[in-house]
């Protein structure tokens, strides 16, 4: 678990771009896992950004990275809300959603369909995810889009940028902290 992988999988997070990102990578324990998470946040909280294990098996460990102001406003929407009834989350709060993602996440070792909620995109796109079965998209890109494509397209392009200038920006040295903007306006446009 490096600073790099934090940084190549999470970029639009750390931008202020998108309000989640997963990923997973190995990490030979749970002590060790949980040390680096402490320390990310010790530089990522500040700037409004967290970072939390949400599964840990077999020396992988499945890390998301969001940013809750933003997610609050992403989960709070009447078509989010409606989503995560249905599918079982309870309570308001998006602490209490995290958790239920999670516990389903280490029940069934899979990703629930409404995660896509969690990483930013839009309802319209993960309710027609869930109904068509994952077929059907009218275009792929980060997520399956079965809206406005136009729109997804120009976010996807921006999602990509940023990625590329924080890769580059991270191999000429930028550390977390100077790559997690404090507020949600983009360095990358």
């Amino acid at each position: 678990m490096s600073e790099t992988t934090l940084i190549s999988h999470c970029a639009p997070t750390l931008a202020g771009l998108k309000s989640g990102n997963l990923f997973t990578c190995y990490c030979p324990s749970l002590k060790e896992a949980v040390t680096v998470v402490r320390n990310w946040n010790a530089v990522t909280g500040p700037k409004g950004v967290r970072v939390r294990i949400l599964r840990y098996s077999g020396s992988r460990v499945l890390i998301y990275v969001y940013r809750p102001a933003k997610l609050d406003a992403d989960l709070s929407s009447p078509e989010a809300r409606k989503l995560l009834k249905r599918y079982g989350y309870k309570g308001g709060s998006t602490d209490s959603y995290i958790n239920t993602l999670a516990k389903k996440i280490n029940r069934s070792g899979e990703f629930p369909h409404e995660i896509g909620l969690f990483l930013g995109y839009p309802p319209q796109d993960v309710k027609s995810f869930i109904e068509n079965n994952g077929m059907n998209s009218a275009y792929t890109g980060y997520w399956k889009v079965y809206n406005d494509i136009d729109k997804a397209r120009e976010t996807f392009r921006k999602f990509s940028k940023c990625t590329h200038v924080y890769s580059r920006c991270m191999r000429e040295g930028s550390t977390l902290d100077r790559l997690t903007v404090r507020n949600t306006a983009s360095r990358v446009s």
